[in-house]
């Protein structure tokens, strides 16, 4: 089976909505692709116990209501088909879509370190508490603690003590200047502003650094630093996330320039292949009101209305500087390179030390010799952090990108493969 579209669109979270309603106000046929069973992305992630902003639900109301809008949910990429096609699957079938112009609004998730302690039942990441939060998980009267760095911190405290939690402890690793610089220029972006009280909270901590997460069969507690002072907390679950890597891999895979870790485009969203664009977090972080501006100005010149898009451009102007100081002022410390022990797990999937992967000189001889990232999670966990950590390149995907049922492999028979 074989779909067409005027404009093909991966990802629905903000940019993938706002970039799908652009596009099919400008007269295109619009397909729109999400491996979510609904859409919003992380940062609109729905669920029984999710709070959805009202700007998200109209958002997503005017897509599914739109006729030009055919959405798949639960739905991904597989491979390349051709110069302007891919193949996709879901639960159910695979089948090709081809495309005239293509916006790649893939996301970011969390950069997970390794630090002792980290694979203990009780430690997730900081997003993915949030997430399981959402998804019905009850925390009420439980002692959890948020540690890492940048705004997700927020989020994820915000929703643990919403939700019925006890929120002992914020750790964040930047220092005290920088998180007051930060403050400091919140006034020009007063929504920003009422976000980040918890800046203020006494429970949040700057400059200080997980050191380990203690216990045996499950998380008993953690061991944090703060300067040259060590504290010991009691809790029943551990949120640590050290802000966002962008997902570039499909971006890679159909040969798209990169830069600064993340998707590199033009004033019009373009990426360096004819036809390809990109919004949202995948061209750096920046948060859901860069990402709303984004995708509407790459819907808008996918679908040939580059006035409309050129309109836009104040707008992301204005949330690009907000981007930039947050970018700015959460940079990492490199104290957060040795939080691993030797014996520290680096894959969780496939129980690699760290020691053993430290032990090569780059991505490829490490997973040759050790099966590091070869795993269930493909090295989406541990690629990144070996990318931190050593300053390694991961190798660009290929296809198909992830397991997948080969009566939907042989919709490629007949087609011109790129790669192969």
């Amino acid at each position: 089976m074989s779909a067409p579209a005027d404009v093909l669109i991966i990802g629905a979270g903000p940019a993938g909505l706002s970039a799908a309603l652009a596009a099919a106000n400008d007269g295109a046929h619009v397909v729109l692709l999400d491996d979510n069973p609904l859409p919003g992305g992380q940062i609109w992630r729905d669920g029984v116990q999710a709070k959805i902003p009202a700007q998200a639900r109209q958002l997503r109301d005017a897509v599914d209501n739109h006729a030009s809008i055919q959405r798949h949910a639960g739905t991904r990429v597989v491979a390349r088909a051709g110069a302007s096609a891919l193949l996709v699957e879901d639960a159910e079938r695979g089948w090709l879509i081809s495309y005239r112009a293509l916006i790649l609004c893939t996301g970011a998730r969390e950069l997970l370190l390794p630090f002792p302690g980290w694979t203990l039942p009780g430690v997730t990441g900081a997003g993915g508490l949030q997430a399981l939060i959402k998804g019905g998980l009850p925390v009420a009267g439980e002692r959890i603690v948020v540690a890492g760095s940048g705004p997700l911190l927020l989020a994820s405290a915000g929703t643990a003590k919403h939700n019925g939690a006890q929120v002992v402890r914020i750790a964040e690793q930047a220092a005290l200047g920088a998180v007051a610089a930060f403050a400091l220029q919140l006034p020009r972006w007063p929504h920003k502003l009422l976000q980040s009280f918890s800046l203020f909270d006494p429970r949040y901590r700057s400059g200080t650094r997980i050191i380990a997460a203690l216990g045996t069969d499950r998380l008993e507690g953690v061991r944090l630093q703060r300067g040259n002072s060590v504290e010991e907390l009691e809790c029943d679950r551990l949120a640590c996330g050290f802000g966002l890597i962008a997902n570039v891999q499909l971006a890679q895979a159909l040969g798209c320039a990169l830069g600064n870790n993340a998707v590199q485009v033009d004033a019009w969203q373009a990426t360096s292949v004819s036809g390809i664009y990109a919004a949202g977090e995948c061209t750096g972080f920046g948060g859901s009101e860069l990402a709303l501006v984004e995708g509407c100005i790459a819907g808008h010149v996918a679908a040939g209305n580059r006035q409309a898009a050129q309109r836009l451009w104040p707008g992301r102007r204005r949330w690009q500087r907000f981007a930039d100081a947050l970018n700015k002022h959460f940079v990492l410390d490199p104290a957060l390179k040795h939080l691993a022990e030797p014996d520290t797990l680096l894959c969780r999937c496939e129980d690699v030390p760290y020691a053993a992967v430290a032990a090569h000189t780059n991505w490829r001889e490490a997973k040759l010799a050790t099966r590091c990232g070869m795993g269930a999670c493909q090295g989406r966990i541990c690629g990144a952090a070996t990318q931190y950590l050593f300053d390694w390149q991961p190798a660009t995907p290929r296809p198909p990108f992830g397991p997948t049922r080969i009566d939907t492999l042989m919709q490629l028979k007949g087609s011109t493969q790129s790669g192969h």
